[in-house]
């Protein structure tokens, strides 16, 4: 009898990888309990044997996801992170402090925030009022769908303090770049905070950033965290010249630059069928005001049609991804030229 498990007998090209992980280790603080380290991040990576690209991946997860959110799909398939690795990259998978398997606990990193329902996932990753459109979640859009409970199984909560979080996600990331050097940075959704501020911190390590459903628009005022403080994020960014409050920020982005968003290369990417699709546009224009070298991918360009916004975990992600490895092809290449 064939025991195989369906997911191992697709039909994907065989890759030898390297593999591993190790901790970026939070700041020691004193609790009642003893000395504890405070939002270590936990960074697994994948490399092939061969490694062809010049910077490394840093892929990070969105909202109350995990890294596993790279590493495989709600039906089984391999996820985008080995997709990149089979086209010559090393990647490095992160889960942000208080996810997965970078452990929280209210003592050390604050209250957290109520837990997310299966309808608010419902409501973001597979909406009953797209399905029409919304053809690349070819999977039962019920609380007892398998590929539903698979994804819903690995959502956690977030932070009470949500700029604290953001906060958390910057250093931790950018202490990685002290680690590994210059890289791009890979975004999904509530997680492309945690990359522009880690870009903020260290300008000089970010060669791009790809931000796949980014959170937005810029100053979108969100039930119960308010206003976007910073445009993008909730967390201080730091500006050129400084500003004294961030409204001087909103008043006149084209006032100021951000760095590590000013010069960099941007690709905001959007599926066709995403409830988020619309705050894209104005997330490019942003981060154009401020310097950046930004522009859009919709994957209906590229003839990719029928992608919400989990679309790194959808039932075509292998095609998914190929536009943005095109993209990351070409910043390569324009490096390259400027030598």
């Amino acid at each position: 009898m064939n025991r195989t498990p369906p997911h191992l007998d697709e039909a994907v090209e065989p890759i030898t990888i390297r593999t591993g992980f190790f901790w970026i280790p939070g700041e020691r603080i004193s609790t009642p309990h003893g000395t504890l380290p405070r939002g270590p991040l936990h960074v697994a990576w994948l490399a092939p044997v061969e490694v062809t690209r010049p910077h490394p991946l840093v892929l990070v997860h969105g909202g109350g996801g995990q890294g596993t959110d790279w590493l495989g799909t709600p039906d089984g398939r391999q996820g985008w992170a080995y997709d990149l690795v089979r086209a010559g990259y090393a990647v490095y998978v992160v889960d942000r402090p208080g996810h997965g398997r970078s452990p929280h606990h209210p003592d050390v990193l604050g209250p957290v925030a109520p837990p997310l329902p299966l309808e608010f996932a419902s409501f973001l990753f597979a909406p009953a009022d797209a399905a029409g459109t919304h053809t690349q979640w070819p999977w039962d859009r019920g609380f007892d769908g398998e590929e539903f409970q698979q994804l819903t199984s690995a959502m956690g909560f977030f932070l009470a303090d949500f700029a604290e979080g953001q906060r958390l996600d910057g250093d931790r990331l950018a202490a990685l770049l002290d680690r590994i050097g210059p890289a791009v940075l890979v975004t999904h959704s509530a997680g492309s905070p945690g990359g522009w501020l880690a870009a903020n911190r260290r300008p000089d390590l970010v060669r791009g950033i790809v931000a796949v459903e980014p959170m937005g628009p810029p100053y979108a005022d969100f039930p119960g965290l308010g206003e976007i403080t910073y445009g993008l994020t909730y967390a201080e960014l730091a500006t050129e010249p400084a500003i004294e409050s961030p409204d001087q920020l909103k008043a006149d982005p084209a006032r100021y630059r951000v760095p590590g968003l000013s010069g960099t290369p941007v690709a905001v990417v959007t599926g066709s069928a995403s409830g988020s699709a619309a705050q894209s546009p104005p997330v490019v224009e942003f981060l154009n005001s401020v310097g950046a070298h930004a522009e859009l991918i919709a994957l209906e360009d590229a003839g990719i049609v029928g992608n919400g916004h989990g679309l790194i975990l959808e039932a075509n992600s292998a095609d998914t991804v190929k536009p943005v490895i095109a993209w990351l092809e070409q910043l390569t290449g324009a490096e390259e030229e400027t030598r």
